[in-house]
């Protein structure tokens, strides 16, 4: 048997419950995923930043929610606020 880590053993468990849903409109959320792999791509800089574990390991698990790597995550949250498109919504457990 594969030697699992605690969070994927909960995307299994997810999944074996029936806790897991298809995605709605699967070509639309193709096509964002695509753009934000073609943003990756176009960055220049580079920066270094120190980040709790906590906040880590929450940022890791919401990019696999969303299906894209959590620099990615990162990058996008950061550009949506300098760009002010940052919507502010209820915490995600």
């Amino acid at each position: 048997m594969i030697d699992l880590d605690q969070e994927e053993r909960e995307i299994l468990q997810a999944f074996a419950a029936g806790e897991m849903e298809t995605v709605a409109d699967r070509e639309s959320e193709l096509e964002k995923h695509r753009e934000y792999a073609v943003a990756t791509f176009k960055k220049d800089k580079r920066i270094t930043i120190r980040i709790s574990s906590r906040d880590l390991n929450a940022l890791r698990k919401r990019a696999l929610v969303e299906g894209i790597p959590y620099q990615t995550l990162v990058t996008s949250v950061l550009h949506k606020y300098v760009n002010r498109q940052l919507v502010e919504k209820q915490p995600v457990d």
